[in-house]
């Protein structure tokens, strides 16, 4: 008798779902499914947890036959009520909502400090005074990045090992992450506003302090718009897992620990994600073929190089083909999600 056997027969006697289980053993669901399906093994630690859950031994579990023996008087409680956070997901948006904010207003913080020490001691002889502003804003860049890099590499690691989660928050759970980022949201605003208010009332007495107090609060705002958002944004385990065929490779989504209903799922998303990326990808093409045109159309026209000036009608308006080519995409992507959602 197989282990997979075993595990069913076990699960049907006391009618456990397999979300139920996996509730139980702290594992995604998708990690029993795969036992199940003899794809992967349980680690040690699940199989004793298991056996202290059915009430068995390790040998009976792993090689023995628990077919036909009868349920034990006092089973294990089985989980009630929705699915709950097994796989750290909680633990890990809010890691995120604290790094993303506090990496990007270190970078504005070092914009502010540079700012307020603009000039105050020459680097060099030739533009020496803009040196120490420049110093500053990219150790402020590097401390940004120091987090924004890591934490970036994290959620793609988090990713990979989970690209489905459950939905395991309530109606209660939404409501108090949307009274959260709208009080995130004014306070942001406040403080941008407080930065502004400082800027109109020193900027002729103490533009240096004007400058750095505006950039100050700015970085102040942005840390707590951002970091509500996030937390707002944590809520919606639909749209992570609709990120996870964006971000992960095919690679990734064939080796992840998924049923084969939601991996065909996920492919299909990434090959449409891939159709959509190469529509877009010829349309900005095209958009710098005629941006690049329009540049270069005087030199065509002119009867020597000496008479060409980019300052012609087409040499002008060369840039407006990038953002043209923008909205086209844009539009393009509204029609091509609306249609797959018919289909």
């Amino acid at each position: 008798m197989s282990f997979r056997d075993n595990l069913q027969h076990l699960r049907a006697e006391r009618n456990m779902t397999q979300e139920q289980l996996a509730m139980l053993l702290g594992v995604s669901r998708q990690s029993v499914t795969k036992w199940e399906a003899e794809k992967s093994q349980p680690e040690m630690d699940k199989l004793l947890k298991m056996c202290e859950i059915f009430d068995c031994t390790l040998d009976e579990l792993v090689t023995g036959d628990l077919t036909g023996r009868a349920a034990p008087a006092t089973a294990a409680p089985i989980p009630a009520g929705p699915p709950t956070d097994v796989c750290g997901y909680e633990e890990h948006q809010r890691m995120m909502a604290l790094k993303v904010p506090t990496g990007v207003s270190l970078i504005l913080l070092g914009i502010a400090l540079g700012l307020l020490f603009e000039g105050s001691v020459e680097l060099a002889s030739w533009n020496g005074r803009d040196g120490l502003f420049v110093i500053i804003m990219l150790v402020g860049i590097l401390a940004g990045l120091a987090l924004l890099v890591p934490a970036g590499m994290e959620h793609t690691a988090f990713q990979k090992a989970h690209p489905y989660v459950e939905d395991f928050y309530t109606d209660e759970d939404r409501a108090a992450a949307r009274k959260q980022f709208s009080a995130a949201l004014i306070a942001g605003l406040a403080l941008i506003f407080a930065g502004i208010g400082c800027l109109l009332m020193l900027e002729k007495t103490a533009e240096n302090w004007a400058l750095f107090l505006l950039m100050l609060f700015i970085a102040l705002g942005v840390w707590w718009i951002v970091r509500g958002g996030m937390l707002l944004g944590r809520v919606n385990v639909e749209e992570y897992n609709k990120s996870v065929a964006e971000d992960l490779e095919v690679e990734d989504i064939v080796s992840a620990e998924l049923d084969e209903a939601r991996r065909e799922a996920l492919l299909a998303q990434k090959r449409h994600g891939k159709k959509l990326g190469a529509v877009c990808g010829v349309i900005m093409i095209v958009a710098t073929i005629v941006g690049l045109a329009l540049l270069f159309a005087p030199v065509f026209s002119a009867p020597n190089m000496d008479s060409w000036t980019p300052e012609g009608t087409s040499a002008m308006w060369f840039w407006v083909a990038w953002p043209v080519g923008g909205l086209v995409c844009g539009i393009v992507t509204l029609l091509w999600e609306a249609f797959s959602r018919e289909e």
